[in-house]
């Protein structure tokens, strides 16, 4: 078993690739059915791990519900890719910090995509940070 894709809704598929791109993702393909088409992406040597559908006439955003939270990205430069993203009036939520206020473990910041899909960026590759587990509640 493997981990294929994730599929995200949105309106303006021209804004949204600019957005993706700016993270890396390269463009792969596009699946057309008569309401809506596909666009497919992923990082380079990846696979299509991303999908973006387009309903043909979706005027209003998408209820994001409570439910999805965010999508995680390895990033090599957090300070350059925010001030490229910045260029394109994108800021991350807060500030560029260190999860648990441990900077051992690098620095993590958010940023929203143009339909509000957040999206974490990790500062470089590190591991998952962890605590002992509790013994009560």
């Amino acid at each position: 078993m493997r981990f294929v894709h994730t599929c995200l809704r949105v309106r303006d598929p021209e804004a949204s690739e600019r957005f993706y791109r700016a993270l890396g993702f390269e463009r792969r393909g596009r699946l057309n059915f008569d309401t809506a088409y596909n666009l497919y992406l992923g990082l380079p040597g990846d696979g299509d791990t991303l999908e973006l559908t387009v309903n043909h006439g979706r005027k209003e955003p998408y209820d994001l519900g409570e439910g999805y939270n965010h999508m995680a990205l390895v990033v090599e430069d957090l300070d350059g890719l925010l001030a490229t993203l910045g260029r394109d009036g994108i800021e991350p939520e807060k500030p560029p910090y260190s999860p648990g206020g441990r900077e051992e473990v690098g620095r993590i910041c958010f940023v929203r995509d143009p339909d509000g899909y957040r999206i974490e960026l990790i500062d470089r590759d590190f591991p998952t940070p962890q605590d002992p587990e509790r013994t009560s509640a």
